[in-house]
Parts: structure tokens; sequence; C-alpha cells
């Protein structure tokens, strides 16, 4: 029998045609995606657990120096916002290239940035290590807090080069597809800092015992030799960018116009942001030492959960990027939805974890009752959202690789300023919750990014973005 007397059989195959088409693009998007995301997430686990190590080593010193510590970061975060302008603008532009098939030009990218993170990263440090004194009590610190705040503060900004450097080579990387040469630079550099730390710390064998300030020493020459590590691979030809000729750029207003296009709404986006968390731990250094202390063990066990949602966030930038510089924005809308579907159960598991197990690794930090009671509450509160986290970075990362960072820079605007400052100070000082309440703004902020850039990149308006 004769397929054309049974012509519901053509519609058929095409239908099992297409469901195989379908299958096929899903597959391989998921191996595109493991192979960006597995590389960045055991990066930063690995930095991560440098970090917690790092706190308990310090937490030996007591609560005011894990208090300084907390305090003195932020403001280095916040001016973090100026190399994010570079490093999200590198990525996006360099993934377009790569994805059109033009690495060299891609490399040429990566060079202007450098550029640009040099100087920048030398004008930073200059400043602020003569005005840190002025920042910390900006921030409000207490008097036992102070001088060890103040001095971590200047040793970590007087390595702001070798931060920039490292951000901008790793961004670039990161938009070529390449997420394997950071692990490995800044694994070792991680390995070397735990290291470096027990013997800065403590004074261990000849070394001076320096404390919180050894602390940020050894963070510093880290930082230095992973931008040692990255500049010599890429320089050798090993990754997929390309060095074309001197150390020193040509400036090219052509490409920066493009890297700025993209960057400047990131960096306002990371300036609102870290600008909202300045005042978010200025209003939690009000609340005691004791609070800080709390806060800052319980963002440090939390941020073990976000090295899922960063790692799913980097392929997903890199994808969109690359698929739409290859005319296949199907395949962009596709790697992004599936990373945050992967994504959201990958955290929402890590979120279970965290509320049954959190409270035992606090113990680790610190014997302080208070501290071990606050720091419980609300990682438990955290713990509950962390689902949304990883939408709000995977489909925030996906927005940022179509260029799309005006809208990332408005979501964050009104998550930050406009609901989690404001809860924060309703629960957690006007109705006197104190930390738990501070922390509901926090949880609060994280669905609302959520839901809006899930629904901008279900919208598809980013696909006529140029970069």
């Amino acid at each position: 029998m004769h397929d054309e007397d049974h012509p519901e059989s053509t519609d058929g195959d095409a239908e099992h045609g297409v469901s195989c088409s379908k299958e096929l693009d899903r597959r391989q998007i998921r191996g595109q995606m493991l192979s960006l995301a597995w590389p960045a997430i055991i990066e930063m686990v690995l930095q991560t657990m440098t970090q917690i190590v790092d706190m308990i080593m310090v937490g030996q010193l007591g609560p005011a120096a894990i208090a300084a510590i907390g305090i003195a970061n932020q403001p280095s975060f916040f001016l973090m916002a100026l190399f994010q302008a570079l490093a999200v603008g590198t990525t996006a532009v360099v993934a377009r290239l790569v994805g059109a098939g033009k690495p060299g030009a891609a490399g040429d990218v990566m060079r202007q940035s450098v550029g640009m993170a040099v100087i920048m990263g030398g004008i930073v440090s200059a400043v602020f290590i003569i005005i840190a004194p002025n920042v910390m009590a900006l921030m409000g610190v207490e008097a036992d807090v102070a001088p060890m705040a103040t001095g971590y503060f200047r040793v970590i900004i007087s390595g702001m080069i070798f931060t920039a450097l490292t951000v901008i080579m790793v961004a670039a990387l990161r938009g070529s597809g390449d997420t394997r040469t950071p692990m490995f630079a800044r694994s070792v550099a991680n390995i070397l800092n735990v290291l470096l730390n027990w013997l800065l710390i403590f004074g261990v064998w000849i070394f001076p015992e320096l404390g919180v300030v050894g602390a940020g020493l050894s963070t510093i020459i880290t930082r230095a030799l992973s931008v040692l590590i990255i500049g010599y691979t890429i320089k050798r030809g090993y990754t997929n960018l390309k060095w074309r000729g001197s150390l020193i750029p040509k400036w090219d207003m052509w490409v920066i116009r493009r890297i700025l296009n993209v960057g400047v709404p990131a960096a306002a986006e990371q300036l609102i942001l870290r600008s909202g968390q300045l005042i978010f731990v200025r209003t939690v250094a009000g609340m005691g030492t004791l609070s800080m202390a709390a806060h800052q063990i319980a963002m440090n066990i939390e941020s073990l959960s976000f090295m899922p949602g960063f790692g799913f966030s980097v392929a997903a930038t890199a994808l969109v990027g690359q698929h739409l510089g290859a005319g296949r924005p199907d395949l962009s809308e596709a790697s992004g939805l599936e990373t945050a579907r992967v994504a959201a159960v990958t955290m929402g598991a890590i979120g279970i974890g965290l509320f049954i197990f959190g409270p035992s690794v606090i113990h680790l930090y610190t014997d302080d009752p208070t501290v071990i009671h606050l720091g419980t509450v609300i990682l438990r509160i955290i713990a509950v959202v962390q689902p949304a986290i990883a939408l709000s970075f995977t489909m925030g990362g996906g927005l940022r690789g179509a260029g799309d960072t005006r809208f990332v820079l408005i979501s964050t605007g009104v998550g930050i300023w406009g609901v989690r400052l404001v809860i924060a100070y309703i629960l957690g000082v006007v109705l006197g919750w104190g930390l738990p309440g501070a922390w509901l703004g926090m949880a609060a902020d994280q669905c609302l990014r959520a839901a809006l850039t899930s629904r901008r990149f279900l919208s598809g308006k980013w696909k006529m973005i140029n970069v």
C-alpha cells in the first residue's frame, strides 16, 4: 500500500522529524551549556571554599575581625562597578565576534579593555588609599572595628589593578567560550591564598603576624598570580583569543564605543547594586557587631549556593551572545531557557541543603550563641528563595549576553532600591525585627528581579538589540 493512500502518515513523519530536531537541539544546547558551566562552577566553588576557610581563620581573631573584613569589602565591591562596565561589554562584544567567526577581532576587543583596566585601576588605588579612613567612617564602623577595617581596605585597594585585569581577561575568555583557563588560573591562586592566609594571619614560621591585614595581603598576591597565569596562557596562544601586537594597545575608538555601549548600563547597574548593598550593610552594621558578624558568616556560607547560578549565568551569557552573532536567535532563546531550568532545579536542591545543614556550618565560624542564632534564622530565609535567585542569575546573564543591559539596570534598581532597602528598613529598624527583617527584604528583592528578568527574556525584545 502506497503512502498516498494514507496522507496522514506524512504529517506524522513531519511532526516526528520536528520533534527529533528539537530534541537534538536541546541535547546540543545542554551539552554546550554544561561544557561552559562546569568549569565556572568549579572555579567559583574553589574560590568560595577558599573564602570560607579564610573567614574561619579570621574568625579565630574574634567577631570584630569578621565584621572588619565584611565592612571593608563593601566599598571595594562598589568600586568594582567601574570594571564591570568593561567586563560585561567585553563579554558581549567578544561573544558576538566569536559567534560570527572573527576570533582575531575578539582578541583586539580584549586588548582595548585591558588597557582601560590598567588606567582605571591605577587611579582608583591612588585615590582610595589616601581617603581610606574617611570611607570607613562613612560606613559607620564601630570604634573597635575601625582600625582593622581601614588597614584591610588599604591593602585590598592597593592591588586594584590586579583585580581589574583578572576581571577583564576572564570576561573576555568566557565570552569566547573558554571557561577552563580561568578555572585553572584562579584555582591555583585560591590554593595559594589559603596557605598565605595561614602564614600571614597567624605569623607562622618566618612570616610576621599581620591579622586581618595579612588576609588582605595574601588576596592581592594571589590575584597578581592569576593575572600572570591568564596573561601567559593568552599570549602563548593556548586560548580561543589571540593577542595581536604589543602589550600596549593602539586605542580604537570604534571598539571602545561598542564595549561601552553595552558596558555603561552594566556599570550603572553595578553602581546601583553596590550602593544599595553599601546602604544595606550600613543598616546591618547599625544593629551591632554581633549582627554584622552573623550577616558576614551567613553571606559567606550562602555564597556556596550562588556558584551553580553563577556558572549557569556565564553559560547563558556566552551562548546567547554567540548564537546571536551566528544569526541564530532561536538557539539563543532556547539556550537561555534551558540554562534557567537546570539552574533553578540545582539551586532549589542546594536551598534544601542550606535549610537543613547551614546552622551546623555556622558553628565552624564561631561559638557565640547570639551569632549562631541570628545566622541560622537568616540562612533559612534565603534558602527558601534559591530557585528565584537561580532565575535572576541566568535570565540576567542571558540578557547581558544579548546586550540588553539597560533592562537589567532597571530591574536591579527597582529590586534593590524599591524593595530590598525599603523592606529592610521597615522590618529591620522601624518594627525592630533586626537582622532577620533586613534579610526578608533581600529575599523579596531577589524574587522581584527573577520575575522581571524572566518576563523580559520571554518577550524576545532583546533579539533586536545591536551590539
